[in-house]
């Protein structure tokens, strides 16, 4: 597997890339957006600029009045037991195809190398792996789209965020590369087919469920429940 080098030309709406620059995009949208920042160096600037701005808006906020108690419960803190970190591979431990294809926000998300996860067929020509990010009301998701073959024509009952890793499929919006990041709401029907000359990769984020067509659609619904 070769990652390409290509300038994204599919990104977050501005105010997505606000919330993030502020703090307040908590997972799993904050790693698809952070792991297309790895792969787009203009939407890296903008986030850079609106940070920037962020901070100068706080030098400029007067000072507020000091917690008379807020040094004794900081010292208390620092007494408490660190949370345990999630378990993550250690870098060596992903082969050089992964770490060349995977950038590094979601990279420690990831149990194994890409060839040794435990893939879940979930139709002909799709593959997924679910990621262990648990939040409500979502959905974090690899996706391997096999050469040729198509997601069957879906609907939206929230929002569905699509960031290609490798490879690439097209839709009725258009085509997504390497670095590109769909978002579909619930105005979005769409039918997603991976290039032919190679499988599509995606990192997927889902909101609510998914609205499949016909009977085929609606048997892969009842397999792709969470």
């Amino acid at each position: 597997m070769m990652a390409a080098s290509r300038v994204p030309g599919h990104h977050p709406p501005e105010d997505q890339l606000l919330d993030y620059a502020a703090g307040s995009l908590g997972e799993p949208a904050g790693l698809i957006v952070a792991t297309h920042l790895a792969l787009c160096p203009s939407c890296r600037r903008q986030v850079g600029a609106l940070e920037a701005i962020g901070g100068a808006l706080l030098d400029r906020l007067p000072a507020g009045r000091a917690d008379p108690d807020g040094l004794t419960r900081l010292l208390a803190r620092l007494d408490e037991p660190a949370p345990p970190e999630p378990a993550t591979p250690g870098l060596a431990t992903l082969d050089e195809a992964t770490r060349r294809l995977v950038p590094e926000p979601l990279r420690h998300h990831l149990a194994a190398s890409l060839a040794d996860l435990p893939w879940r067929r979930v139709t002909r020509g799709l593959d997924a792996y679910d990621l262990p990010l648990d939040r409500p009301g979502f959905r974090t998701r690899l996706l391997r789209i096999r050469a040729g073959a198509a997601i069957p024509r879906h609907g939206h009952g929230g929002v569905e965020s699509v960031l290609v890793l490798e490879g690439g499929f097209t839709d009725e919006r258009g085509h997504y590369g390497r670095g590109d990041l769909g978002i579909s709401d619930s105005g979005i029907v769409h039918r997603p087919v991976a290039d032919l000359d190679g499988d599509c990769l995606c990192l997927i984020v889902i909101e609510g469920r998914l609205r499949f067509a016909g009977l085929l659609g609606r048997l892969l619904g009842l397999f792709t429940r969470p």
